[in-house]
């Protein structure tokens, strides 16, 4: 019980609250819109960060499952019509189920040879859904406007699905903060340190592996079907960017890789510096660039990560930081 008073739960916790509660002080659609990507950004983050900071498993392929759950819920939603909750259970349960497949196959690779088959499966789902007329083919569906009479209209959707997104990211703080506390947590971490020794410590591995990206996928899995409710419109294209996947990287590398804080700071730094970047004249379309060199400058001198650095610095942020 008393892990649960620490400051390492409940400062992540208060931030992503304040985030969420800006635009609701404010009033402001136009904050709500900003909030709204900012506050996505740090759960796919999060969530990357329990497979990617607690394994060490470096995924570049980790929106394929806010793809393929957006896509599921978004035709539950359209063709079976579905009220968006179940829709997002569906979009989580069909991503944790995808991930569970993949983990028994891809996760017996390690290194750069799990990096380019989590690339090479992204783009195989991308190729699936083109193929698929169900599933709208290379056009993707569209949302009927009166699909949004039922939620009280749009403008009441759109505050409906904010507040949907800002608790799914409450709780994929609380569930990554778990795991690093649980002897589960223990165990990936001895994976990420040498997997080998973990082993021989009597960790198994593959099992521990596969958990933990079953559960790093089940929340991108329903954030992509709130983010598809709220456009009205998928498509491959979107749904499947690999760019955004390596945007998720720099994101949890920036914060600092294996905390709970890490990937909400780094989540809400990038998204910040990339509208920056995206209303300039001058970097605006060079904006992956300059994640790229981000990630260089990252890696290079703080590879720890700004939470990292500063529990290096400090025994009482060692303390309160996590």
């Amino acid at each position: 019980m008393k892990k649960w008073l620490q400051p390492g739960l409940w400062i992540p916790l208060l931030l992503v609250a304040a985030f969420a509660a800006y635009p609701a002080i404010t009033g402001s659609a136009s904050a709500r819109e900003t909030m709204f990507t900012m506050i996505m950004s740090i759960g796919l983050a999060s969530s990357l960060n329990i497979l990617l900071g607690y394994t060490g498993y470096v995924s570049f392929g980790h929106i394929v499952f806010f793809g393929l759950g957006g896509y599921l819920g978004f035709w539950a939603i359209d063709e079976l019509g579905w009220h968006l909750a179940p829709a997002v259970l569906l979009g989580g349960v069909t991503a944790g189920l995808l991930a569970l497949l993949l983990g028994l196959a891809i996760l017996r690779l390690r290194g750069a040879y799990f990096a380019l088959a989590t690339i090479g499966v992204n783009e195989a789902m991308k190729s699936l859904v083109m193929n698929l007329p169900f599933l709208g083919a290379a056009t993707g569906m569209e949302l009927n406007f009166s699909v949004y009479k039922s939620y009280g209209g749009p403008a009441t959707a759109l505050w409906m699905v904010y507040w949907s997104l800002a608790a799914i990211v409450l709780i994929i703080t609380v569930v990554s903060y778990a795991v690093k506390k649980s002897k589960f947590g223990l165990g990936l971490m001895a994976i990420r340190e040498d997997e080998d020794a973990a082993g021989i410590m009597g960790v198994v591995s593959s099992r521990a592996k596969t958990w933990a990206y079953v559960l790093s996928a089940v929340f991108p899995g329903m954030i992509g079907v709130l983010f598809f409710f709220k456009n009205g419109i998928i498509e491959p294209g979107s749904a499947f960017r690999l760019n955004l996947s390596i945007e998720l990287l720099v994101m949890v590398m920036l914060g600092g890789a294996g905390t709970v804080l890490g990937p909400i700071l780094g989540g809400a730094f990038y998204q910040r510096l990339r509208g920056l970047l995206l209303t300039s004249d001058l970097f605006k379309n060079i904006q992956l660039a300059v994640a790229g060199l981000l990630l260089l400058l990252i890696v290079l001198f703080i590879p720890s990560g700004a939470v990292g650095w500063l529990r290096e610095r400090s025994d009482r942020l060692r303390r309160v930081l996590e």
